[in-house]
């Protein structure tokens, strides 16, 4: 069974290499801050607000911490609460494999998330791991809420941006974008150019 797994997998794995002229995300966590990029170029920066539990990446389901890795952006689609949400295909197979290892998820649940990354399906989003992550506007831009906005990661776990700003990104992106999520962008550049 774990051979057929295995080979599976090498069949499937996407190329995540990303196309020389498509936009692709960088959010780097050190700095609150989210680069649009093409062709190795950034061409545009946002300030975004983090998940408030704190740098680590997101192990558990209301740990309020935003994952760290390569995803793709699933759907983008207005939301009463957020503006416009931009949900990500979180948790990935990276995240998966490190969970089952650490016996944070079964082998069924590991299961369940393999068969959506094969069959090409938004992973299931009621894993011990959470769901429901992605990049978002604030809403109701109140002086309160743009105040925290300013100074402070608010969310949980998801990468939030002005309304304005979302509705900019959202220009640039579709299904399937590349969003990458690293701690800092020497460690982005290094892990792209080694």
């Amino acid at each position: 069974m774990l051979k057929l797994v295995f080979l599976t997998l090498l069949f499937y794995w996407p190329v995540t290499a990303v196309a020389a002229d498509a936009i692709e995300l960088v959010v780097v966590r050190s700095e609150n801050t989210l680069l649009v990029r093409k062709n190795d170029k950034t061409i545009r920066s946002f300030k975004v607000a983090l998940g408030s539990g704190g740098r680590q990446p997101k192990m558990l389901e209301g740990d309020r911490k935003t994952p760290k890795g390569s995803y793709r952006i699933l759907d983008v689609r207005s939301s009463d609460r957020f503006y416009l949400f931009m949900h990500l295909d979180y948790p990935n197979m990276d995240d998966a494999k490190q969970a089952l290892q650490d016996g944070r998820i079964t082998r069924e649940q590991y299961r369940k998330i393999l068969g959506a990354f094969i069959y090409n399906e938004p992973p299931p989003q009621n894993t011990p791991l959470g769901g429901a992550i992605g990049i978002h506007g604030i809403g109701d831009e109140t002086p309160d809420k743009l105040d925290i906005h300013k100074v402070a990661n608010w969310t949980q776990g998801c990468i939030a941006m002005r309304n304005s700003e979302i509705r900019e990104l959202a220009m640039w992106v579709e299904k399937g974008t590349a969003v990458t999520i690293v701690d800092s962008l020497e460690s982005f550049k290094a892990a792209s150019h080694p």
